[in-house]
């Protein structure tokens, strides 16, 4: 498992506006992290086919039919960047190509407010 890489996960339960169900998650932690199975925890950022969504501003990020393995147009929700338990991951979809990934971290870091 490697930062940038997509899987499908189950993000139930949640409450709210949190993204719910079955969907695929962009893996964001750490690759020290991800590359040690004792560590549990990690961080990922929602990915969404809704058009609602896809208009919400500089938080989320286009990702085109066919990117990294993903069948439809979709959106990564930078802004619900959430933790998981690894074992909420299944299939593997694919990486997304390094400028998708740095324009995904671009939008992660506005959401969070943090300046680079």
């Amino acid at each position: 498992m490697k930062r940038g890489e997509i899987y499908w996960a189950n993000l139930a339960p949640r409450s709210g506006s949190e993204q719910t169900g079955k969907r695929p998650v962009i893996i964001r932690s750490h690759d020290a992290f991800n590359q040690t199975p004792a560590w549990r925890s990690i961080i990922v950022i929602p990915v969404s086919t809704s058009p609602t969504q896809a208009r919400r501003g500089p938080t989320v990020i286009a990702l085109p039919a066919g990117t990294a393995g993903l069948k439809n147009y979709s959106s990564a929700i930078c802004h619900q960047v959430t933790t998981l338990d690894r074992s909420k991951l299944d299939d593997r979809l694919g990486l997304l190509p390094p400028d998708i990934l740095a324009q995904v971290e671009k939008a992660l870091l506005a959401a969070l407010d943090i300046c680079r």
